[in-house]
């Protein structure tokens, strides 16, 4: 794992990649999580997006000594902020009814850590019983301090729904807002469109992309 990040800048078409580890529990945790990582990556074409799952020493790797794995394809809907300084996503500003994922990111400022986590923990207690939502992990680059949510929901309408009425998620964005917690943030949608792989995790999910029409692959656990 350590040595991933610095191959990454050497895959072609890869315009941008992360390599995020994940908490324990649901992965809303100041206790890390060795056995689950997450790899974000930004594709200038499908194609050289395959070819790296499917012939890259680095895709290979990870799908052998992984006793679960899934891959999540996905089309930017929506997105602003920044990640490390770049704009990683595209931001066509479209809509779908059908099933989203979302990803939260944020660099936390050292002097508000304390607020953060004593604030964060209840909200994502809270969401994992939301309706709608089908996935939800905790990921980041840096342990306290880089953190990200990468989460899916059955349609917009569910996400929002627990976003703007959540009274926990509510108060989150409220104290955000108050005390400035982040150095940089960032919020993007997408329409999840095709999935692959055998983590049970996302066994619930497929009933629902399926009748989407979107291309499911299972593989054997």
């Amino acid at each position: 794992m350590g040595r991933v990040p610095a191959s990454l800048k050497d895959i072609k078409g890869l315009t941008f990649g992360k390599l995020l580890g994940s908490g324990g529990k649901t992965g809303f945790s100041i206790f890390p999580n060795f056995g689950l990582y997450a790899l974000v990556c930004v594709w200038e074409s499908e194609s050289l997006c395959q070819d790296f799952l499917q012939n890259h020493f680095i895709s290979l790797n990870f799908k052998k000594k992984s006793k679960e794995y899934q891959h999540i394809f996905l089309n930017s809907l929506s997105s602003h902020g920044k990640w490390d300084g770049q704009e990683p996503f595209e931001n066509p500003k479209t809509k779908t009814n059908n099933a989203i994922a979302v990803i939260t990111r944020a660099k936390i400022k050292l002097n508000r850590l304390w607020q953060f986590w004593r604030f964060v923990r209840p909200a994502s207690r809270d969401m994992q019983n939301k309706e709608g939502l089908f996935f939800s992990v905790g990921i980041g680059e840096l342990p306290f301090i880089q953190q990200a949510t990468f989460s899916i929901w059955k349609n917009t309408e569910k996400m929002v729904e627990y976003a703007y009425k959540s009274p926990q998620h509510k108060k989150v964005i409220q104290k955000t807002r108050e005390l400035n917690w982040y150095s940089e943030e960032l919020f993007a949608r997408f329409e999840v469109i095709a999935t692959e792989g055998n983590m049970k995790a996302f066994e619930q999910l497929t009933p629902l992309l399926e009748s989407q029409n979107k291309v499911i692959i299972k593989q054997e656990h």
